[in-house]
């Protein structure tokens, strides 16, 4: 689907969106992280709220391992606006991806269980008894908690979650506007359902980060997270700066960042999951410490051989992981015409474009610790459909009978 100029300028544009939500969705609340973009999405929606007499809700799920400047940064946007929210700071024991690290690939803030080793304490205000959400498991996924709050807050009532992610950002979130497949309400392109009475609305998708940053030069008095302002000093581009859970697959390429911005963190982000150290002093690098860019392979090995050496050098489970993955990868192409095998390294650009199968590929999926092997094109699983996974995979690849795993 190609862009279309709309002939308004975007902050315009934003707020029509705003306020067609509010008269559309008895329910209606703001998915806040404190980044930049989620906290232009809570500036718009606190003021058409204020304008209304209205309340909404705001859900910042806390990662526990997060700056503390932007915890601050949270805590004055909850003030400010404590007029107009129904405030759900949540810190509880969620799962999460531990990118830096083969031994422990996961961890669960906020565990009970190692509260000695809570990179801090949580928010006074914030919701630490699972039991305020029926719905909540111990350590249930990040992606299963957002939208299993979005159906409990609206109650069965028509619900509406504001969403502050712009197309311009990445692949898959141009898609998330774009897709022709997905139901929308009312005819609106930038709505997503999400099942029973839940949507999703981006009404700043078509926003510019320069138009973000534009917002907060206009608007000085609307509170921006500082922590920003580091980064910059730190040299990052606009586009490298990343506000999340440290030790996730994108994130870690920030962990640095830490013990130069707030070295009082660092020490805590050390000590919580297995990796982080290491991770932070290579995770900059190229070739085969980290997998990034192009990788080289030991004298004497093919790709297909050094990924085998790599398989063994991982702890039993983590290898186990990968060699599914690895399994239904290659029996995808081999239904696809590689009948004999496929090919140990294709061209960089067609490799960089997952244009087709190549050991090398999955030596670099191996070497980036890449967990849920995007590089080889596949999603994350469901947590309560992985154990399910791992049967099924046990059963299959010994029907396939693949002899190169």
């Amino acid at each position: 689907m190609p862009k279309q100029p709309l002939g308004i300028d975007v902050l315009t544009a934003a707020r029509q969106r705003t306020a067609w939500a509010f008269e559309t969705f008895p329910r209606l609340y703001v998915s806040f992280s404190g980044g930049k973009d989620s906290t232009v999405m809570l500036h718009i929606a606190a003021a058409e709220a204020r304008s209304r007499g209205r309340r909404m809700g705001v859900l910042f799920v806390d990662l526990e391992g997060q700056y503390k400047l932007t915890i601050d940064h949270v805590q004055a946007c909850f003030d400010a606006y404590a007029d107009v929210i129904e405030p759900h700071w949540v810190a509880l024991p969620i799962h999460l991806r531990n990118a830096v690290s083969a031994y422990e690939t996961h961890w669960v803030c906020w565990d009970p269980a190692r509260e000695a080793d809570w990179i801090r304490r949580p928010a006074p205000m914030s919701i630490t008894d699972p039991g305020r959400y029926p719905f909540f498991r111990h350590a249930m996924e990040f992606e299963e908690f957002v939208p299993e709050f979005g159906h409990w807050f609206g109650g069965g009532e028509l619900t509406g979650c504001l969403v502050g992610i712009r197309s311009d950002e990445s692949l898959n979130r141009y898609r998330t506007i774009a897709s022709t497949t997905k139901q929308v309400i009312d005819g609106r392109q930038y709505t997503t359902w999400l099942g029973k009475a839940l949507y999703n609305v981006y009404p700043i998708y078509d926003w510019r980060t320069e138009d973000i940053w534009t917002y907060h030069a206009v608007y000085p008095d609307h509170a921006h997270n500082s922590l920003y302002d580091l980064m910059h000093q730190a040299g990052l581009t606009p586009h490298q700066m990343r506000i999340c859970q440290p030790y996730g697959d994108d994130q870690r390429k920030g962990l640095w960042l830490f013990h130069l911005i707030e070295p009082e963190t660092w020490a805590r982000v050390v000590a919580r999951v297995n990796g982080a150290n290491s991770g932070a002093l290579y995770v900059q690098e190229t070739g085969n410490m980290t997998g990034y860019r192009r990788i080289t392979k030991p004298d004497g090995h093919t790709w297909q051989s050094f990924a085998g050496l790599l398989l063994e050098s991982l702890p039993d489970r983590t290898q186990e992981h990968f060699r599914n993955k690895i399994a239904f990868f290659l029996k995808w192409w081999m239904d696809r015409g590689y009948m004999a095998g496929i090919p140990d390294e294709l061209p960089h650009d067609v490799e960089a474009a997952k244009g087709g199968p190549s050991w090398r590929r999955i030596c670099k999926a191996l070497l980036r610790n890449d967990y849920w092997c995007k590089g080889l094109s596949f999603s994350q699983h469901k947590a309560h459909a992985y154990t399910k996974y791992l049967a099924v995979m046990k059963a299959r690849r010994q029907k396939w009978g693949i002899p190169w795993i």
